[in-house]
Parts: C-alpha cells; structure tokens; sequence
C-alpha cells in the first residue's frame, strides 16, 4: 500500500511540474492555451522533423530558408503585435546581421572564428536596433512617424551598399561587393577546435527548427508574463500606461532591440544558409514581406506570424517571377480589407465558436488587449 501510494504522489509531483512549466506558455496573449493545441503542436514538429527524412536533402535546404524568414517574422510580430510599434525597417537589422556575419566570418574562417561572427552579427543587429530605438522613443519620435524612419534606414541602407564595389570597400580579405553581393561566406560552424561542428544542408535545417522552436517557446513566456502585459498595454494606450508608472519609452526600447535581435538572427542564418548577402536584402519589395507575413497570420499572434512567413515563402518560392510578388500583394489587400485580425486567431475564433466554448474559457489574443474600464 506504502509504494502504490508513493507512485501516486509521484505522478501527482510529474504531473503538477508538467502543468507549471505549460503554464509558463500559455495566457492571455497567445493562441492555443488547451491540451488539443499542444497535442497539434507536438504532431507539426514530429511532422518538420521527418519532412528532410521524406523529401530529401535538397528540398530539406529549400525549407529551411523559410524557416529562417520566421525568425524575421517573428521580430516583426513583438515589435507590432505586442508593443505597437509599426517597424519598416526590420531587414536593416536582418541585413547588417548578414553583412558583419560575412566579414568576420570571412576574415576568420575557422570554427571558432565563425562562431564568433554568429554572436558578434546577432549582437549586432541588436545594438544597431538599440542605437535606432533609442534616438526615435528617447527624441519623441511616435506613431506613424517612427514607420518612416524605418522605412527611410531601409532605403539609406539599400543605396549606401549598393555603391561598396572596388577595392575600398574590401574589409581584410572580405569584399562588400556592391550590386554583386558578397559571396563566400562560410557555412555556419559552432564550436571551437575538436568541439566545433559545421552545418551541411540537412543538420542545418535541425538547426533552425530547434532554435525556432525554442525561440516561439521563449517568445510565448515572455509575452504571457508581467512585462509581456506592459508589452500589450503600451500597445493599447501608451499614456495610461505611463501614468500608471511604467517607463514606456524603455519598454519600446527594449522591446524594439528585441525585434533587432531576433531580425539578425534571422540575418545571419540566411548569409550562412546561402552563403552570400547583397543589398537586395534592403530593398522595398523585400522589406514589405514582413509586414505581409505579420498582417496575414495575425499580428497579435506569435503562432501566425511564423505559419504565414512560412506559407507565403513557399508559395511564392514555388510560384516564382513577378507574379508571386502580385499575388502576394494581393493578398495582402485581401486580408487587411476581409479579415485585418489575421487569418490564426480567426481561425481560433472558428474553431471556439464550433465547440461551443466563450472567450473567457480559451481567451483569444485579439480579445485579451488591455481595455478601458
């Protein structure tokens, strides 16, 4: 009787662990806060896990590249859908990344000197997003006007390495390259000496997906935690947050080097997974697909941020030419007009509705902003 009543309370004591640490990735503002919705999320990863198994090497390295534009959508998701702050420039981050990945890489072409260049870029883009951050929220800078700067770093950017061709833009052994691009730029390597390991096409993709979903795990608790509901209520309305006592402008700040980080991340795995970075990585067309990624999942959805990158990049992958960048565009039109919510958390709606449950007892994203009372 003693040791039935042991393993009891041993279940009991594995039971409540697993119920604290899942309760670490659910609230208020994410999606999917049941059993059934980690259910399907077990079964998506064991389903990406076996895709490289099913389809090959190739296409293995072709997704993995979509995977790698959810990092980016990912940082437009906290800085928009959480925070509020309508960013334009996300790929100046993701392509300063790219680039300092490249030149130190290049110079230090060995495993230990790749990794540096991994933390070196990551850290990067994060400071140039705090640098940025800080002179637009700490000079006053709000609203749709922060969208321009943005935008404005963006094309600055695009025309400052499109003119870098010749020998005086050449760091050490790696040339900036101009119109043509910096090409290679090593496969990504982590470790030093015999520790270290090199990615091929297929470990690569393992790589990605583990740091992905590690990242939206991450990115989940700290969206459902404290700050993650001061995140949502400078969103909502910055002067009755700051009148409660928070310092807005460095919650937008902290917020927004977030975003820099995870775009650079983002960066540095595309310079790695392609081995090469151009400017075209700064150019408009480009800087619009994140917005497009975010407003089409959902952007006060995590979870839809990174199914419509993932999505959309295949689809316009696949499709190729002019006429994906048409239809992309039109979907956009299409989604901002018929359903500006964002296609997950209506689906979650959908679903609620179907089975009878309110709000209350699964609370969606959009629902659970913070309100006037």
């Amino acid at each position: 009787m003693a040791t039935t009543h042991s393993g009891g309370a041993d279940s009991n004591a594995s039971e409540g662990f697993l119920d604290r640490l899942v309760g670490r990735f659910e609230g208020p503002n994410t999606v999917g806060n049941s059993r059934r919705f980690w259910a399907g999320f077990a079964v998506a990863v064991l389903a990406l896990a076996a895709y490289p198994l099913a389809v090959g090497s190739y296409q293995a390295s072709r997704f993995s590249l979509f995977l790698v534009y959810a990092f980016l959508g990912l940082s437009l998701s906290v800085v928009w859908g959480y925070a509020g702050i309508l960013s334009f420039g996300q790929v100046v981050f993701f392509g300063f990344a790219g680039y300092t990945f490249g030149v130190v890489s290049v110079n230090f072409a060995t495993p230990a000197g790749i990794t540096a260049a991994f933390v070196v870029a990551v850290a990067g883009g994060a400071l140039l997003a705090a640098v940025l951050g800080y002179f637009m929220f700490y000079g006053g800078v709000r609203n749709v006007y922060v969208t321009i700067i943005t935008l404005v770093s963006t094309l600055v950017l695009h025309t400052f390495m499109a003119q870098t061709a010749g020998d005086a833009w050449t760091i050490g052994e790696a040339a900036l390259g101009g119109f043509n691009g910096m090409p290679t730029i090593p496969n990504l390597a982590l470790g030093v000496g015999g520790a270290a390991f090199t990615f091929d096409s297929m470990t690569f993709y393992y790589f990605v997906l583990a740091l992905l979903i590690a990242t939206y795990l991450g990115l989940r608790a700290l969206v459902n935690s404290d700050y993650g509901r001061v995140m949502v209520a400078v969103r909502e309305d910055e002067d009755r947050t700051r009148m409660f006592g928070y310092d807005v402008k460095r919650v937008k700040l902290a917020v927004f080097t977030l975003g820099g980080a995870l775009a650079g991340l983002s960066g540095v795995l595309y310079a790695s997974w392609g081995n090469y970075m151009s400017p075209g990585v700064f150019e408009l067309t480009f800087a619009s697909l994140p917005v497009i990624w975010v407003s089409v999942g959902g952007r006060k959805t995590l979870l839809g941020a990174v199914i419509a990158t993932v999505g959309i990049e295949f689809f316009r992958n696949s499709l190729g030419g002019e006429l994906a960048f048409v239809l992309v565009g039109t979907l956009l039109l299409v989604f901002i007009l018929g359903l500006p919510g964002g296609i997950v958390p209506w689906v979650q709606e959908v679903y609620s509705k179907r089975r009878g449950e309110t709000a209350t007892s699964e609370p969606t994203e959009a629902s659970t902003e913070v309100v006037d009372s």
